[in-house]
């Protein structure tokens, strides 16, 4: 069965908003080194004010999403994308480049990419039909994985070799791309919602979520995993350029292999779901993420290149099938009027688990070393696959009714 013409529209849109933020979010901290001057403090925190709408401002956009059109406030996303890399343009072309601009700028980009990510995976069950929506999910995935595997290192060479303006010509045409295919997807009308007060909606998706016995041991999971798995990650280059005295080229060869796993997962999920009950589908996600934590381990023990690439693809691999899979039943068990809320819940919980990983494994590294922040991570996957894997998800045969 192939997908509905709309569907097709949604994912080339998804395609082309993904390169668009990929590129802008390699490209402003070049630019920012480059042209600024910029040290390692202002680079950390133009990155910290790009993340800070997914903490802050998810819970706006998944109300907005059950009461408008949620092809219409893709749109006005995508829009304000668009609009924040044309005045970064215009800002390096006329010297006003600065820090505390490159950090507003990124910001209300950033608040369009959030309220994009929460309209997108309510969008898609009215598109496409039941038996469909693993395979659409992994459709949307794989476009994000190429995204976030090419973006890098394409935004890192046309800097060099056309420089930064051109770089977010390309971004600006590319979302403006992306609005004029959102523009031609026809969404089933839905009945008007009802006003009822803000805070009391969204009271309404957070219970859905915390009642269901489905999503919350959902929502649990991916706290435990984001939270400690965080530990490790801002640090396991520095022990890969450090401890294990791994050149340039090997600290490459080890981030070009996350990128391939989030590619091979976002087409093997599909797959998984087709052919496996449901619900192992779902925990085989968070079993590869251990996995993944336990051959990082490995490499204490040997710094190598090779083991620390396959330690890569695997954290690549394993995430996006848990991505795929969790946000596919999330689609067919929650009402479509409370798809934007239930959403906004689980970006909220995602994002501010990832902060408070970041600053425990600080605080782990600085009392007992990098190896130790190592060990949390482990220990924080294992727990991750342990919530899982003791729900009732373990019988989920099918996406239920």
């Amino acid at each position: 069965m192939s997908f509905p013409a709309s569907f097709q529209r949604l994912a080339a849109a998804n395609l082309a908003a993904q390169s668009a933020e990929q590129l802008s979010l390699a490209a402003v901290p070049l630019v920012a080194v480059l042209v600024l001057g910029s040290g390692a403090g202002e680079i950390g925190l133009l990155a910290a004010v790009q993340t800070l709408p997914f903490l802050l401002l998810s819970i706006p956009p998944g109300l907005l999403a059950d009461r408008l059109p949620r092809g219409t406030l893709m749109v006005a996303a995508e829009s304000l994308r668009a609009l924040s890399l044309l005045v970064l343009l215009g800002m390096l072309l006329t010297g006003a480049l600065s820090i505390p601009g490159l950090a507003v700028v990124g910001f209300v980009g950033a608040v369009g990419t959030v309220a994009f990510s929460v309209a997108a995976p309510a969008l898609v069950p009215a598109l496409v039909p039941r038996e469909l929506l693993g395979r659409a999910n992994g459709r949307i995935e794989l476009a994000r994985s190429a995204a976030y595997a090419a973006g890098p290192a394409l935004a890192g060479a046309l800097v060099a070799w056309i420089g930064g303006a051109a770089v977010f010509v390309i971004g600006a045409l590319l979302s403006c791309a992306a609005v004029a295919l959102l523009l031609r997807i026809r969404e089933p009308a839905r009945p008007p919602a009802a006003a009822r007060h803000p805070l009391r909606e969204m009271q309404e998706g957070a219970q859905f979520v915390w009642r269901h016995e489905h999503l919350r041991p959902m929502v649990l999971t991916g706290v435990a995993g984001t939270s400690l798995g965080s530990c490790c990650r801002p640090r396991t280059c520095r022990m890969r350029c450090g401890r294990w005295a791994l050149g340039s080229e090997a600290v490459g060869f080890t981030l070009g292999c996350y990128g391939a796993g989030m590619v091979v997962g976002s087409l093997l999920a599909p797959r998984l779901v087709a052919r496996m009950a449901f619900g192992r589908a779902i925990q085989f996600g968070p079993a590869v993420s251990v996995l993944a934590a336990g051959v990082m381990v490995a490499t204490l023990a040997v710094p190598s290149a090779l083991v620390a690439g396959a330690s890569f693809f695997l954290f690549g691999a394993g995430p996006i099938i848990w991505t795929i899979t969790t946000t596919t039943l999330r689609q067919s068990v929650t009402p479509s009027a409370m798809l934007g809320r239930v959403g906004a819940v689980f970006l909220t919980v995602n994002a501010g688990a990832r902060p408070v990983g970041a600053a425990l494994g600080g605080a782990v590294g600085a009392a007992w070393g990098e190896t130790a922040c190592l060990w949390l991570a482990f220990a924080g996957f294992v727990l991750q696959a342990g919530v899982i894997l003791a729900s009732r998800l373990s019988g989920l045969r099918r996406l239920p009714a």
